[in-house]
């Protein structure tokens, strides 16, 4: 067992990175931005990239719209140039020392400060920081000379004439380019398959000019000291210095916490250089210090600190900041009665199950990332009761502002370092680049508390290791050798070095303490008897739960499926709107993608049939939001009921994380939210399948089980009632109580069994006639979501009736009641409203009562009337082809 224990600092959006007192001036702004053969010339704004200069500008059409990826492919294929003139509104002169600093450049770029080199770059993923104390004058040019990544990417590999480095290029169905393990830049930028090739130019993030005298604080982080016997907190505040002046600096740092009664005072003393002052701070034990805790856990409690430092010849620098207390730990330890190790989190000293998703890109163009659009995201999976995201190695590493959210919402950040589906190479310019890209981002993100995991790559042990690039078995050791010198020698070294307040693996999946007992990597890094488990299955039956590994955590897995029409109307013409159009296998980037959605829909419901091919598609659509929130719905369900037991070795999941969160364009994919956050019928199963107390029923041999599973903290007495519908009454046939079992704080507990033909000898009940719906109740009013279990596949239902459903929709305050009426029972009831942005308080349900109500959130103003004239009302009956009872 490993235990981290941390306490941290949220700092303002400049993150870790504190402006000393001085002058400082934004260049952020209006840029001149022109392609290197000066054919186009245009004004760009920073943050930003070429792409976005160019839609602002109304010369290139949405790259989103229909084949535009492949129509501006040149964009990213051209070189380009920025530059900007400005005049300082101070005297540089006055200072010692003037640096341009970049918070993010993308990626390769040469620049010039009044036509002197500064410098290169090729590193989206770190700061950059020129000292132009002897170059600035009151006027003065910048000029960033960018080269095509794509081209950069090709040329490295092409230098790289020892052994290849794999993949050489995407699959041909991805539409992408070649060679992205070379350059340090968003790897998803390049394509995946989910999304487009956008290898985007530009000033991504801030840039800034800093002027100072005598010192400049460059940055101040937290290390936690808990003392966990005499159950006491300390922190030790570690502050970093430029000191410029070339007599001794000396001074007073004092620390202020008002809540936890902290005024304590610190001399210290400078030298010439770059300089670390590590300092301090005991908490009185006496005062109660409240805990940082995830979401559904607690309370998100911070408190305020204030630092000044009071240095020679009068410079003051104050900087407030937010202060988290909270620990975590990694357990792998022996488990009875299975081999192997077990693998989950504990927060605060509490076991957490991890419930969530995995965190892409939100755009391919960044600087459309908003604070909103975050705020509407982060939000939503908090509304859907997940308290863990997995921000994933194929990315970028996200804005503070994302982090931020995280803390003040309690979602836990599984962060990877952005290495994703590749080897890489490890000669020392791109090593060099790596630890300044590492050591700059445990700075920047170590602060925070939602943060509880590093881990060094997405899949690439696997890839290694399963052999996903066809390596010569006898060039295997090189290929070892190049990821522990990446993974372990490097970024593992350089982790603990600036972060040992929180665990660190190498890569996801990975066998844990198993693969570093192997040499870092092992030699089935899938086991379910170590660390976390990737699982994809797209052949088998997802309504059969004995496909899905029964492993410590599963940190991937998902089905897909296509996002709503209204989402996909913004980006095609009519004739892109079928199934089978070129746009919609353009769209689709994973190989035979649109073939394995019906493939798994077939299984369970009726293709839809029509003359009309547009309510074929979309019919289709609606299909395959079913059968994903099934499917998904299924699998997760299985991993929480897995949590306390072992079956055959097998057990102990303690997390699900399912692929995958967002999108980052409008296509099929994984995901259970639409490109601008419309929720899928997925997230809105995703607020049942991961409710706090839930009952979960499956079949084996005939047999019927419901399970008890509880994320709360106290032993929970409940009373489980079980029903049997028919599909042709609104009324229960038979109904079932079940009281005084108790599911113990934080488990999984067996809570019914019985034969399936009992359950059937209701009323003279058939598997294809009838559905069993249960739920859970308190004493304390406390109740779990209705769940259900299908006893045949849907497409042999017999006696379903094709129910009309009426909505009568009111305002109250800000949101809109749906008060729902069905003239029969209806699955899957599916209400739309097209491109009015907002979300339910449930939809995808099945309607077994004659009345339901729902809630409508808007994101934007509407009004009941545009609601009524919107609203769309889908039930299963209602596919196109579907044989239903007349009634």
């Amino acid at each position: 067992m490993r235990m981290h224990l941390l306490v941290l600092l949220l700092v303002g959006p400049a993150g870790w990175a504190a402006a000393a007192a001085g002058s400082s001036v934004s260049l952020n702004g209006d840029w001149r931005v022109r392609s290197e053969n000066g054919s186009l010339q245009l004004r760009g704004s920073v943050p930003g990239c070429v792409h976005s200069a160019l839609i602002r500008q109304r010369l290139i059409q949405d790259p989103y719209y229909r084949f535009n990826d492949l129509n501006y492919r040149w964009i990213s294929l051209e070189n380009w140039i920025y530059s900007k003139e400005f005049k300082i509104p101070f005297n540089t002169s006055q200072w010692q020392k003037v640096n341009l600093v970049f918070e993010g450049i993308d990626t390769v770029a040469e620049i010039l400060f009044n036509n002197v080199t500064l410098g290169k770059t090729d590193n989206m993923f770190r700061r950059y920081s020129f000292d132009i104390s002897n170059i600035v004058t009151d006027m003065n040019s910048i000029e960033l000379r960018f080269q095509s990544a794509v081209e950069y990417a090709k040329q490295q590999s092409r230098s790289h004439t020892g052994y290849r480095v794999p993949p050489e290029c995407p699959p041909s169905v991805q539409k992408g380019e070649c060679h992205v393990n070379f350059v340090r830049k968003e790897q998803c930028s390049f394509s995946w398959d989910w999304g487009p090739s956008f290898p985007t130019q530009g000033i991504w993030k801030d840039v800034r000019i800093e002027a100072y005298n005598i010192c400049h604080l460059s940055y101040f982080t937290f290390s936690p000291i808990y003392d966990n016997t005499a159950k006491e907190w300390s922190l030790e505040i570690e502050s970093s210095f430029d000191v410029v002046s070339s007599n001794p600096v000396g001074g007073q740092v004092i620390v202020v916490i008002p809540e936890l009664q902290i005024q304590e005072t610190y001399n210290i003393t400078l030298q010439y250089g770059e300089r670390t002052v590590k300092l301090g701070v005991k908490i009185n034990k006496n005062i109660a210090v409240e805990t940082w805790w995830p979401h559904g856990h607690g309370n998100q409690t911070g408190y305020n600190m204030t630092i000044l430092y009071k240095l020679d010849g009068g410079l003051d620098i104050e900087k407030s900041a937010k202060v988290y207390f909270r620990t975590v730990e990694l357990i792998e330890e022996p488990i009875a009665g299975s081999p192997g190790l077990s693998f989950y989190f504990k927060i605060n000293g509490l076991p957490i199950f991890l419930k969530g998703s995995n965190w892409i890109p939100a755009d391919s163009f960044q600087d459309r990332v908003t604070s909103d659009l975050l705020r509407l995201l982060l939000q939503s999976v908090v509304d859907a009761n997940m308290n863990t995201l997995r921000v994933w190695g194929g990315g970028v590493y996200e804005q503070d502002r994302f982090y931020e959210l995280c803390d003040e919402l309690g979602i836990m950040v599984w962060q990877d370092f952005m290495f994703a589906c590749a080897l890489y190479p490890t000669e020392k310019d791109f090593l060099t680049s790596v630890r300044a890209e590492v050591t700059h981002q445990v700075k920047r993100l170590k602060s925070h508390p939602s943060i509880i995991l590093w881990s060094g790559n997405n899949e690439n042990e696997a890839a290694l290791m399963m052999n996903w690039y066809s390596i010569n078995s006898s060039h295997l050791n090189t290929y070892i050798k190049d990821y522990v010198t990446l993974y372990v020698t490097n970024i593992r070294s350089l982790v603990l070095k600036g972060d040992s307040s929180r665990p660190f693996i190498t890569s996801s999946p990975t066998n844990g303490a198993k693969s570093i007992a192997e040499g870092w990597v092992s030699r089935y890094p899938y086991s379910n008897y170590y660390g976390d488990v990737h699982f994809y299955n797209y052949k088998s039956d997802c309504w059969d739960w004995k496909i899905f590994p029964k492993a410590r955590l599963v940190s991937e897995y998902g089905y897909q499926s296509w996002p709503s029409f209204s989402t996909l109307e913004k980006v095609s013409s009519n004739i892109d709107w079928s199934y089978n159009s070129s746009f919609s296998f353009h769209r689709q980037h994973h190989a035979n993608g649109n073939n394995e959605m019906l493939t798994q829909v077939k299984l369970h419901f009726k293709l839809p049939r029509s003359t009309d091919p547009l309510r074929v598609f979309k019919d289709t659509i609606y299909l395959t939001q079913v059968m994903q929130a099934q499917c998904v719905k299924t699998e997760t369900e299985f991993y929480r009921r897995s949590r306390n037991e072992i079956v055959g070795g097998e057990g102990h999941t303690m997390g699900a994380l399912y692929w995958q969160l967002n999108d980052i364009w409008q296509a099929p994919s994984w995901a259970s939210l639409e490109y601008g956050g419309k929720w899928k019928m997925l997230h809105y199963f995703a607020q049942h399948f991961f409710a706090p107390l839930l009952p979960v029923g499956f079949e084996n041999q005939n047999v019927f089980y419901v399970y008890g599973v509880s994320d709360l903290h106290t032993d929970c007495k409940v009373t489980l009632t079980v029903r049997v519908h028919s599909w042709q009454s609104l009324k229960p046939l038979c109904s079932l109580s079940m009281g005084g079992h108790v599911i113990k704080a934080g488990q999984s507990v067996l809570l019914y069994k019985g034969q399936v033909s009992k359950l059937l000898g209701c009323r003279n009940c058939t598997r294809q006639r009838c559905v069993i719906s249960f739920y859970l109740s308190t004493d304390q009013g406390l109740s779990s979501p209705t769940n259900y279990h299908f006893l045949s596949s849907l497409k042999h239902a017999t006696g379903l009736l094709k129910a009309k459903i009426t909505a009568n929709i009111s305002q109250q305050g800000d949101t809109f009641v749906f008060d729902l009426e069905t003239s029969a029972v209806a699955l899957f009831v599916w209400l739309d409203v097209g491109s009015i942005s907002g979300r339910f308080s449930d939809n995808g349900f099945l309607m077994t009562e004659r009345t339901q109500t729902v809630r409508f959130y808007p994101w934007q103003r509407t009004s009941t009337s545009e609601l009524k004239q919107s609203l769309r009302v889908t039930s299963l009956a209602d596919i196109s082809g579907w044989v239903y009872s007349k009634h």
